[in-house]
């Protein structure tokens, strides 16, 4: 289904606001690696905001994610009070982590190995 006008509009604020949060709550960087939200996606209704967060360098992620979900409720009170000028109803927060950092770099090595494979035969 098609993301509307205002869901994505909803989505961005949601997003720049977010990150704005996490720098401010010492989120963005976690065991000496870094935590960034890659994607907000808000319902039709508007009452529900998937976050997706992805986490680069990061031993645990699933520590860091237990570390974030911890705090889902200070981020909330936050989130409150910078956009409740901007919306009605603040929508629930669920945090899920974006692994498509790993497939990049998965993928990465796969055409590397490949182009390797290739190299000696392109000599004859």
């Amino acid at each position: 289904m098609q993301e509307g006008k205002r869901q994505k509009q909803v989505a961005a604020v949601l997003q720049e606001t977010l990150n704005d949060i996490f720098m401010h709550l010492g989120l963005n960087m976690i065991e000496g690696g870094m935590v960034s939200i890659s994607n907000v996606k808000v319902t039709p209704d508007l009452l529900e905001a998937r976050i997706y967060i992805s986490l680069f360098k990061i031993e645990q992620p699933a520590a860091a994610m237990k570390r974030i979900e911890d705090r889902a409720w200070e981020i909330k009170k936050h989130l409150a009070e910078k956009v409740k000028h901007q919306l009605r109803r603040i929508p629930v927060l669920q945090f899920y982590l974006d692994d498509t950092l790993d497939h990049v770099f998965k993928m990465e090595e796969i055409f590397k190995q490949i182009n390797a494979s290739k190299k000696p035969d392109s000599g004859s």
